[in-house]
């Protein structure tokens, strides 16, 4: 469609072909049974009405394959919308694994964009046509909406979780980025612009851009300056006092109430701000609180480097920034742990973590 025409902003990703021609198809339906139904009870308002105060309607029913039809058509169409929308919505939550992940956290009234290898942005985004991009989101204070008209995304960053979306861009152009969730008096000032670029552009921009660490880079940096390697990197001849994060991402973590849960960034989040929440069987709940200490952007850094610490020694696509949840415990005494239990609970979490206030990590 024309980017000239109100309802359709321009077209500008794999997948926006895919959610005009849904809208379109279920629009054009749903007005055809308006104009049908409002068309029947015009003509039969008409055609039967009380012509004398006398008159008395015949008693008559309508043929039973006049009220079938009726019904099952109407089920046939909508099982099919939903099928067809199921697909498309599959098609806009699913990632493919060579999507590069950024991240963008929502704050009143901006968003704040890292690019993987470093450098940062705010209210803008600048990507190379042709490469499947996600975005991981996060919110510092309330709820936004990270939403992209050309490319048909949109996703809500919310507080205390991470969220995401992706799309793969088709053509180079400046397109508006807005934030499509009402979030106090200068939500209407929280736009930005996604700058698609040809490759060789992109990477020219890369290179006159300000140099900055990678978010696992930095999250390395953090990890240790906040002495998280104190309880979660195994040292010869020291007791191991949190479970090791080496592989941990994406496994299984059994906790001390007998659940098992997947370590992905939420789960590494919360074990960082609420290390309580969930407590990895075989050690004590001696892992301090974070909360207040990083910043969302720091979360996301860490959460990046304990997934580089997976089998492959390299952070998969697709997954979110984060603070490795494990990655944050103080130097607090744990228990050691049985060789067979820290096998069986590899996850981050420091099987809980005291909140208490004494057991503040150390200072750099």
């Amino acid at each position: 469609m024309k980017s000239t025409f109100p309802l359709f902003p321009d077209s500008a990703s794999t997948l926006s072909g895919h959610v005009d021609a849904l809208f379109i198809v279920w629009s054009l339906v749903s007005l055809f049974f308006t104009i049908l139904i409002a068309g029947l009870i015009v003509v039969l308002m008409s055609r039967y009405r009380r012509r004398h105060p006398e008159e008395v309607g015949a008693d008559e029913r309508a043929a039973l394959w006049l009220e079938v039809l009726w019904s099952a058509v109407p089920l046939a169409i909508m099982l099919a919308m939903f099928a067809w929308g199921t697909k498309v919505f599959f098609e806009l939550y699913r990632p493919p694994a060579d999507a590069v992940e950024y991240t963008a956290i929502g704050k009143q009234w901006m968003w704040k964009v890292q690019h993987p290898e470093g450098q940062s942005e705010i209210n803008a985004l600048h990507i190379p046509v042709g490469q499947p991009v996600k975005i991981k989101l996060a919110s510092e204070d309330v709820i936004h909406s990270f939403y992209i008209p050309a490319f048909r995304v949109k996703q809500d960053a919310v507080p205390g979780r991470y969220t995401s979306l992706w799309f793969n861009p088709t053509k180079p152009g400046v397109y508006h980025l807005f934030c499509a969730e009402y979030c106090g008096t200068e939500h209407s000032r929280m736009i930005g612009s996604v700058i698609v670029m040809e490759p060789r552009d992109y990477e020219t921009w890369m290179a006159g851009g300000t140099p900055g660490k990678s978010m696992v880079a930095s999250g390395s940096d953090l990890f240790t300056s906040l002495a998280c390697a104190t309880c979660h990197r195994p040292s010869p001849g020291v007791t191991q006092r949190g479970p090791s994060l080496e592989g941990v991402f994406g496994s299984q973590v059994k906790l001390a109430d007998g659940r098992a849960v997947t370590a992905d960034d939420n789960y590494v989040r919360e074990s960082i701000l609420n290390p309580l929440a969930k407590v990895v069987a075989g050690y004590d709940p001696v892992m301090p609180t974070f909360q207040g200490q990083v910043s969302e952007e720091q979360l996301t850094q860490l959460i990046a480097y304990v997934r580089s610490l997976g089998p492959t020694g390299a952070a998969p696509a697709g997954g979110t920034g984060g603070t490795p949840a494990a990655g944050t415990p103080a130097a607090s005494g744990v228990t050691n742990p049985s060789s067979a239990e820290k096998d069986a609970t590899s996850p981050l979490n420091t099987a809980g973590q005291t909140q208490g206030a004494a057991q503040k990590p150390p200072q750099k």
